[in-house]
């Protein structure tokens, strides 16, 4: 008999079916016996009555079971159906879990430390999975939509002789008998997959900072959805292919990921064909006249919140595009506007009180590049692997990258970024 996931119990009434999965629940009452199985598909209620040759005696929760037995209707039970167990096998027997991953009310009240101490345990929680799934999901429809847009995905290197970003916050490694890095970001290989005549690349992957925060919005370790294309006219042409991207990721988790969004309780928005954009110096304006000045004369996260809140009031818009940065507050590579060389074809996308993307028309003319370099105290020469594509020819371009886990966390409502990730890497955190 083929095994089937809890997930297809409700259309198989009358059926004989089997199953496998960890137990979820236990509930022992006078003459019945409950038990919760759990599997990818979901969580299904199964039944043991008087006279069952199945002895329940010894089971416990997160023993893995192979199941048996007959589909019925019940309309008290989760999805309207049960399984009166006839036949009961232990794959594996488990010790008492470090966490009650079955009552979700109290897995939300569990300390985040814990959680991710006992990682390995916490993910088989039903609503913590939820967050992965979807997002999976993100990414999954981050790929098909850039391919759908005439994309080509890249794998680029992750030890790197060079900074990205600038020379601070780069983790430095022992390579045979050179230094190396981790790499800061994949821009520079994006923009050479650009003019290697792709014109349309993306990238999913991790990038490495060694900054030394403790924030709920900081990783040391963080999935980059990064993209770059050619021959562009400026960076609206950017903005306008990730606002199609947005809301094609939006659409897919809303298409596939119903149970995990109600599990959640979660909000997804829907996005239009646009999404408002606020310039720099307005949005600094706006928050004086709000008495609000953030410090440095750039956006701090209390500045975010405040446009993200004001874009809602008067766009009805969670998302906001902040455009044309300081260019000195922008890196090496990021192109100007002609008519006010201090200001960058840059911006940022905010989502709900966050920013989740940064972006920007890059330079593509060779010798404005060096010099740019030469300004910032950069030896071009370190840099010429890099440079040569623009040597030899390279079109208008720009991009993006994404930064998956603060996207996640914003679309679930969750409280720390590394709620949103897998294994967070932090000042401290090393394991699992």
């Amino acid at each position: 008999m083929k095994r089937i996931l809890t997930s297809e119990v409700p259309s198989r009434i009358g059926e004989t079916v089997r199953l496998a999965g960890w137990i979820h629940a236990l509930r022992a009452f006078r003459e019945v016996q409950f038990l919760v199985l759990r599997d990818r598909g979901g969580l299904i209620q199964m039944v043991i009555h008087p006279g069952s040759p199945v002895d329940a005696s010894s089971l416990g929760k997160e023993h893995v079971v192979e199941v048996e037995g007959e589909v019925v209707a019940e309309p008290r039970a989760p999805g309207g159906a049960e399984v009166r167990i006839g036949r009961l096998k232990v794959l594996a027997r488990a010790a008492e879990p470090p966490l009650e991953i079955s009552r979700p009310v109290k897995m939300r009240k569990t300390r985040l430390e814990k959680i991710l101490d006992h990682r390995p345990i916490s993910l088989r929680a039903p609503e913590i999975r939820a967050i992965f799934e979807i997002q999976s999901e993100l990414v999954h429809a981050f790929g098909e939509h850039l391919r759908s847009q005439g994309f080509t995905e890249i794998k680029s290197s992750k030890i790197v002789a060079t900074g990205t970003e600038g020379g601070a916050n780069l983790f430095e490694i022992e390579y045979f008998d050179r230094r190396a890095y981790l790499a800061q970001s994949p821009q520079f290989y994006k923009q050479i997959m650009v003019g290697s005549g792709l014109e349309r690349v993306f990238e999913v992957g991790p990038v490495y900072r060694a900054e030394k925060h403790e924030t709920s919005r900081h990783l040391n370790e963080y999935t980059s959805l990064d993209f770059e294309m050619g021959f562009i006219r400026d960076e609206q042409d950017v903005i306008a292919m990730q606002v199609g991207l947005i809301r094609r990721m939006m659409e897919a988790v809303r298409e596939h990921c119903t149970p995990q969004i109600e599990l959640l309780g979660a909000r997804i928005p829907a996005v239009g064909d646009t999404i408002p954009q606020i310039a720099f110096r307005d949005a600094l304006d706006l928050l004086a006249g709000d008495g609000y000045h953030p410090p440095f004369g750039d956006l701090d996260p209390e500045a975010e919140r405040r446009l993200c809140a004001w874009s809602e009031k008067e766009h009805g818009s969670e998302l906001l595009y902040v455009v044309g940065f300081p260019l000195a507050k922008r890196p090496v590579y990021t192109a100007f506007r002609e008519d006010d060389p201090e200001t960058s074809r840059s911006f940022d996308l905010l989502f709900r009180g966050l920013e989740i993307t940064t972006g920007s028309q890059r330079i593509h003319e060779h010798d404005l590049l060096v010099a740019r370099m030469r300004e910032r105290g950069l030896d071009a020469g370190e840099y010429d692997y890099y440079l040569s594509a623009f040597r030899h020819g390279m079109p208008p371009h720009g991009g993006l990258a994404i930064g998956l886990e603060r996207l996640t966390k914003q679309l679930l409502g969750l409280d720390n970024v590394k709620e949103a990730t897998l294994f967070p890497r932090d000042r401290n955190r090393l394991e699992p």
